[in-house]
């Protein structure tokens, strides 16, 4: 089976990976790891201060990207009498789901079709903030399942000109398929003690079953920190290849440029044609709208190829697919499969 509809990696991991793998030593799990004695959480976290010139102490580490959301959102919501977290209109359903889950409760703030994009309102989005004034505000930068991305000037203002008690988490998960800029992150960091950044080594750098999540927050949130650290340390099998491959990088920045072929591929044979639009995407997935009378024919004819796609259901997105991106020969089934189904 073909699986696209998940955003998973349909590419090989590292040789550096795989060679972390190979050579793990099972003795190595008959022990806690010694790094807490040094008053340091994990060789990731050391690792991630290394590449981020962010204090140790401000990394987060996390059962997979989803662990940081509901540490996040559990903590911050549970504490105090303000409950409401504010997300975007188009955006993972899990965000709601782990709100509820803690008594807190959520409001949707909208996102913009422009053209052949989504798009946050930054002036829109401070706006309602200022308004509502939630205890967290969500923003997810790439956004899943529309692809848009913030820009670090954008992401600025908006923390420049919020409520400094509404803590913010951005939802970097996606991030990185198409800017290598990292630079950014400390600044805010450093600045803004309401901020969480939130990434993962499941998109990226394709390990979702590693299930390994890391992050950065700002200064001033001991209580927190104590919450969500692990005092005897993490799994150090996961720690092994999480560190082969934060080493990894012109491997998975080689997998990423890859998939701009599928991104112009996908332009090519639906951005003119009628009844499709296709969205920009910053992230490992795209954005389509199509006819949907050929909805059921299309998805006969993808799981008789073994193939998996997302249809959307959200409102305001029931004509859409979502595609991942993966290999150029599992793409160009797909795109041929539809433009079978269209004739």
């Amino acid at each position: 089976m073909n699986f696209l509809d998940r955003n998973e990696f349909n590419f090989k991991p590292s040789a550096k990976v795989v060679e972390a793998i190979k050579n793990f030593e099972p003795e190595t799990l008959c022990f806690y790891t010694r790094i807490y004695d040094e008053g340091k959480k994990s060789v990731i976290s050391v690792k991630l201060n290394e590449i981020y010139g962010i204090p140790e102490e401000q990394v987060l580490l996390t059962y997979g990207g989803e662990d940081m959301l509901k540490n996040a959102i559990h903590y911050f919501l549970m504490k105090g009498d303000n409950k409401k977290i504010l997300i975007p209109e188009f955006s993972w359903w899990y965000y709601n789901r782990v709100a509820s889950e803690c008594g807190g409760t959520f409001e949707m703030y909208p996102l913009h079709e422009k053209e052949d994009t989504f798009a946050y309102d930054i002036d829109e989005v401070i706006e309602y903030t200022n308004r509502v004034h939630p205890r967290m505000l969500l923003l997810a930068s790439p956004n899943n399942p529309t692809g848009n991305g913030l820009t670090p000037e954008e992401t600025g203002r908006i923390m420049e000109s919020i409520p400094s008690d509404t803590m913010v988490l951005i939802d970097e998960a996606y991030a990185s398929f198409i800017s290598k800029d990292t630079d950014y992150i400390a600044p805010l960091v450093n600045k803004y003690s309401n901020l969480i950044i939130s990434r993962t080594l499941s998109k990226f750098y394709g390990l979702p079953g590693l299930r390994c999540g890391f992050g950065f927050i700002g200064k001033g949130h001991d209580q927190f920190l104590s919450y969500i650290n692990k005092y005897l340390g993490y799994n150090r099998f996961s720690e092994a290849v999480a560190l082969a491959a934060l080493d990894s990088d012109d491997h998975y920045r080689s997998v990423a440029d890859d998939m701009e072929w599928d991104r112009q591929l996908f332009k090519k044979e639906f951005g003119s044609r009628p009844g499709f639009k296709v969205y920009k995407s910053v992230a490992n997935f795209i954005l389509i709208k199509y006819p949907t009378e050929i909805k059921e024919r299309l998805q006969k004819a993808l799981a008789e190829k073994d193939y998996k796609i997302k249809f959307m259901g959200d409102k305001g997105l029931e004509d859409c697919l979502r595609i991942t991106l993966g290999r150029k020969e599992q793409i160009q089934a797909v795109v041929d499969t539809i433009l079978d189904c269209l004739n």
